[in-house]
């Protein structure tokens, strides 16, 4: 289901500078943010559209097609990317159908592209999932990823994963499965490490800005979204 009445939808004014000798004015730009637990596994999707090109991105649509494309729909834009965080199949197993009804290019950080299509056999059977498509795109660490006027920029936090990503967004973050709220990803699975996990959230995370609003993928915490000062001080795996 959506997350409690969790809907943000925000009014940017960037101020445009002097062009051609004059001031075009101020422009108002409207970005919708929407936050949906999708499937069975408790993993949040999040939709991002710019609705003055029409271009929407999907976060993780990991099921739920249906919902997410009618989500895009309302509010009159059109699912253009798939953002993965990490290779992990219960983040991925819904790409195959999200590409097929959108013809979304599916975008994954560099070291996770042969993972992405070669899951463990028994995990793809454990979820009944179906195999995502290949990435058309992979990032890098600072690489921004574009969605009409809107500028997701790319953090690479490795630990739960070697290529798990994090994406600043205008004073919001998008932690995968790096940081939740109240916990953090697990690192017992292959690839994982605690050390390099603790370091990607001390080092690349918990020094954004405070009130950077977090937005993590799974709802597994007291309340579906959480600030980087919050969790800074009082997250318990991260209190030792």
């Amino acid at each position: 289901m959506t997350s409690p009445g969790f809907y943000l939808r925000m009014m940017q004014t960037f101020a445009k500078v002097q062009y051609n000798g004059r001031r075009s004015g101020t422009r108002v730009h409207k970005m919708i943010v929407k936050q949906l637990e999708v499937g069975n596994n408790m993993v949040f999707s999040y939709l991002i559209g710019d609705e003055e090109s029409g271009e929407a991105l999907v976060i993780d649509p990991a099921d739920d097609a249906d919902r997410l494309i009618a989500v895009a729909d309302q509010h009159g834009v059109r699912i253009t990317a798939i953002l993965n965080t990490h290779f992990h199949v219960d983040h991925t197993m819904g790409n195959a159908e999200m590409a097929r009804r959108t013809g979304a290019r599916i975008i994954i950080h560099e070291a996770e592209k042969y993972a992405l299509t070669h899951p463990d056999p028994e995990i793809i059977a454990l979820f009944q999932a179906e195999l995502s498509p290949p990435a058309d795109t992979v990032v890098n660490d600072k690489d921004q990823i574009a969605i009409g006027a809107i500028k997701l920029q790319v953090i690479h936090t490795p630990g739960h994963s070697p290529g798990s990503i994090s994406l600043y967004l205008d004073s919001m973050v998008f932690t995968g499965d790096t940081l939740f709220v109240g916990d953090v990803g697990r690192t017992d699975l292959p690839g994982g490490s605690w050390e390099v996990l603790e370091s990607s959230i001390r080092q690349r995370l918990f020094t954004l800005p405070d009130e950077t609003m977090v937005f993590p993928g799974h709802n597994y915490g007291s309340t579906p979204t959480s600030t980087i000062q919050r969790e800074r001080l009082t997250n318990a795996a991260l209190r030792i």
